[in-house]
């Protein structure tokens, strides 16, 4: 679903007026009913991973490290049944899955007297199970399943959503008896840095030669789409030639601006082909 950019700044304001919370994406639904759930899903989760990234340096000082340390230690002392790293994240606008992290990384500090490694951190925290705390480990597990935008749960999904629309735009070439190069095969043949599908023959989509297609599972905003074009879509352009990108949780209509240039955005696999 593409959004004008006066719709989509009219979604972010009113994410700005709520917390980060299911209860806020409830109300965002019920605010704009005639978008998409997966295109407001998907706006919602950038918004809040903006909001983390800008507020992220402050959740990681010294101070605030050993303030949230001293403050879990207090809270399971007095109801160790309570949520109080859940309540601790949501009470300083931070995701739960960070906050757990922080923690965890700070107790396993003062268990060893050293810093944890990243490689010890990540383990844990996909199994937390293996927390040699029984009550960090509730503590951190109730973090993760109850955080929709971080953490190994949500990372899982947005992997298998990702890969899942590639397979769909997958059977959608073979359907039509397009030709092309997947980017594993790419890869296999030396390729660093590839779009999903390189056409072994070109095709004309809406009147535009199309070279290669790349698959987004997301909303394109003007940030994530900017980061695209710097990384990604110009590095193909110049190297395989036009391209179409397909955000399939819809994007700011006004991005599709460089048609002429050679890079085509669509929210959907597009009808209007012409196999050259």
């Amino acid at each position: 679903m593409k959004l004008t950019k006066a719709q989509y700044e009219e979604v972010v304001q009113f994410l700005a007026q709520v917390p980060p919370t299911r209860q806020s994406l409830r109300k965002l639904k019920a605010k704009f009913p005639s978008q998409s759930q997966s295109t407001l899903l998907s706006i919602f989760s950038q918004e809040y991973q903006k909001l983390i990234k800008r507020t992220h340096a402050k959740h990681h000082t010294p101070e605030a490290t050993e303030a949230y340390y001293q403050r879990y230690l207090k809270g399971v002392s007095k109801n160790a049944a309570s949520p109080v790293l859940l309540e601790l994240a949501n009470e300083v606008d931070f995701a739960p899955s960070l906050m757990a992290r922080i923690v965890l990384e700070r107790f396993l500090q003062e268990q060893d007297g050293s810093v944890p490694s990243k490689t010890l951190i990540n383990s844990l925290l996909r199994d937390p199970s293996q927390i040699p705390d029984g009550l960090l480990a509730n503590q951190v597990y109730q973090c993760i399943v109850n955080d929709y935008c971080y953490g190994p749960v949500v990372d899982c999904i947005k992997h298998a959503i990702g890969y899942e629309h590639e397979v769909l735009l997958q059977e959608m070439l073979l359907e039509r008896n397009i030709s092309f190069l997947a980017e594993d095969q790419l890869r296999a043949k030396g390729y660093d840095k590839t779009p999903d599908f390189i056409l072994e023959v070109p095709i004309a989509v809406e009147g535009h030669i199309i070279h290669w297609i790349e698959s987004k599972a997301s909303f394109g905003d003007e940030c994530s789409h900017q980061a695209y074009l710097n990384d990604q879509f110009w590095s193909y352009w110049n190297r395989f030639g036009p391209g179409l990108v397909i955000y399939w949780y819809g994007f700011i209509e006004e991005l599709d601006c460089h048609r002429t240039r050679g890079i085509l955005l669509k929210d959907c696999f597009p009808t209007d082909i012409a196999v050259l």
